[in-house]
């Protein structure tokens, strides 16, 4: 079979290697559709600070079970969640899951970027995997993850009705956190993107405001939306320090700043510290999700809660999965891109 595997900075290759054999309470899935990520996109770079394997939202079908399984069958359309935590140490007794030295061990065998899979069994037996509805595309299921973090991110939050919400950036995740503070209803949320093309989208997911913070003042801007306070919630939806540091600079006393972007290793933060401690600036970083929220993220987007089935604006095969994270790295006209066999 085929699969995609990262040997360097922007050295990916497609090699044939052996189809994983199972044990017998572990899966063979077949892959039908996995989506880029951000973290992908660093792997590729050579800064990532996530395990250097490629693809980690993955959909497909299932062609082969243990002898020891009966909830999963042969033919079931599934999602499978790559990380699961072991529910039993230090970590997890105090709910920090992905904190749980087993989380990062945990993973998809080869990868998610391969022809098919192995599903160890940690992964099954911690329910990881989810069946897909029939009229849920292959292509949508690989949102579930992306979905179920920011799920987990806002639900670290202190997020209530009517909050003012900045959110900085305007890619699949910040989009993702537009629709889901939506759901909290009464919220008046600002979005600052620099490309055209994603501002648009911002718009359309029903941001209130949309500014582009290389042609206006961010900050002013978000002052005058909220009588001069500033945001109750900054979303970091980038990985850099100068859209943290924004952030920063737009919530107001005693509001929260939730760090979403995963920051590139070696990213350095340069603050006036004073600031943060006399205004009482709560700083949240959410890393990663469990299968409490995909199965949260399934349900809204099974039941079209959400409108993340817009984010997939290119398909690239699996044998150009290269090309595929670079286009997603490098496009102003790509959001969400999927590889499919």
């Amino acid at each position: 079979m085929k699969a995609a595997f990262l040997h360097g900075p922007y050295d990916i290759r497609v090699e044939e290697v052996p189809i994983p054999e199972i044990g017998s309470r572990e899966i063979l899935v077949k892959m039908k559709a996995c989506g880029i990520c951000g973290t992908d996109i660093q792997k590729m770079k050579g800064k990532f600070i996530t395990p250097p394997k490629l693809g980690h939202e993955a959909t497909g079908k299932v062609i082969e079970t243990g002898a020891g399984l009966k909830d999963v069958q042969v033919g079931d359309r599934v999602f499978v969640h790559h990380h699961v935590p072991c529910y039993k140490c230090h970590y997890c007794k105090h709910s920090d899951y992905t904190m749980c030295e087993e989380y990062p061990k945990t993973n998809l065998d080869p990868c998610g970027c391969a022809e098919y899979f192995r599903v160890p069994e940690t992964n099954v037996e911690h329910k990881a995997i989810l069946k897909l509805p029939s009229h849920m595309s292959f292509e949508v299921g690989t949102l579930i993850e992306p979905t179920a973090c920011c799920i987990r991110g806002l639900n670290k939050s202190r997020l209530e009705v009517g909050d003012d919400v900045l959110i900085i950036g305007a890619g699949p995740i910040g989009l993702t956190m537009v629709d889901l503070v939506k759901l909290h209803g009464g919220c008046t949320i600002t979005v600052s993107e620099t490309m055209e093309f994603r501002s648009k989208f911002a718009e359309d997911f029903g941001a209130d405001c949309v500014v582009n913070p290389r042609q206006e003042d961010l900050q002013q801007e978000v002052r005058k939306i909220t009588d001069g306070r500033g945001a109750d919630l900054v979303i970091v939806a980038v990985g850099s320090s100068e859209a943290i540091i924004q952030g920063i600079d737009c919530v107001r006393r005693g509001g929260q700043i939730l760090l979403f972007g995963a920051p590139p290793r070696g990213e350095v933060l340069s603050y006036d510290v004073s600031k943060i401690f006399i205004n009482e600036v709560n700083i949240t970083p959410s890393y990663s999700a469990t299968e409490i929220e995909t199965k949260s993220a399934l349900e809204l987007i099974e039941n079209h809660k959400l409108n993340v089935h817009k984010l997939i604006t290119n398909t690239f095969p699996l044998t150009d999965t290269f090309n595929a994270i670079k286009f997603a790295a490098e496009s102003k006209s790509a959001l969400k891109v999927v590889i499919k066999p």
